[in-house]
């Protein structure tokens, strides 16, 4: 059975955002004392709970009041380069090419990010947007895709979700959905392979797996 909706990631899929987080949080490391990551050990580290990935790093554990402070710092550095950040490649194209109805999900803060779609010219493109609706949320997707399709009125077995995480692929499991990865983010490619969740290098190339699922 085909899939008729299909719910769009936002950081590290439709916006090209990993040099700009790679920076913020290695900002976010320094404030504490910590070290450095680059983009590639921090697309092999990376995971949700985002405290457990400073854990890793930082090489100690960090309370929930500590990950609070971590968050804040994270995104104020995060705030100051958003405006610069371009959409992946093929994005435009890849939305386009969609048949269905389609989506925005985001763990970013929902009142930044309705204008941070707008600005970039895709406003009128989706069905439904949301963002991360409390000030500090470094946690799974799940709940907050079980919500959205609730919103949408549209059953798990008939979304598919494109993400660039495990945690994407989790969260479409969870909701009984279908998931296609996409290599240009946050994630590992060798990783997101290692799921069993299909896979893909570019967003139209992911939109044209989605239409087979």
């Amino acid at each position: 059975m085909a899939r008729t909706h299909l719910v769009w990631d936002w950081n590290g899929t439709l916006l090209d955002d990993l040099s700009l987080v790679v920076s913020s949080t290695n900002h976010t490391f320094a404030a504490v004392g910590g070290r450095s990551v680059d983009s590639d050990e921090h697309r092999r580290r990376f995971r949700r709970p985002v405290a457990e990935f400073y854990a890793e790093v930082l090489e100690r554990a960090v309370t929930d009041e500590e990950f609070e402070e971590l968050d804040r710092i994270f995104h104020e550095a995060y705030r100051m380069g958003l405006t610069t950040i371009p959409l992946a490649a093929d994005a435009e194209a890849a939305i386009k090419s969609w048949t269905g109805t389609q989506s925005l999900l985001s763990m970013w803060f929902h009142d930044e990010l309705i204008p941070a779609v707008e600005s970039r010219g895709l406003a009128g493109m989706f069905a439904r947007i949301d963002g991360r609706p409390t000030e500090v949320d470094g946690g799974l997707k799940a709940g907050h895709l079980a919500r959205h399709l609730a919103q949408l009125d549209v059953p798990g077995d008939q979304a598919v979700l494109i993400g660039d995480s495990i945690d994407d692929a989790d969260a479409a499991a969870s909701v009984g959905a279908r998931c296609v990865l996409y290599t240009g983010g946050f994630t590992e490619p060798a990783r997101l392979r290692a799921s069993g969740v299909p896979v893909a290098d570019t967003l139209v190339d992911a939109v044209a797996l989605a239409r087979t699922l």
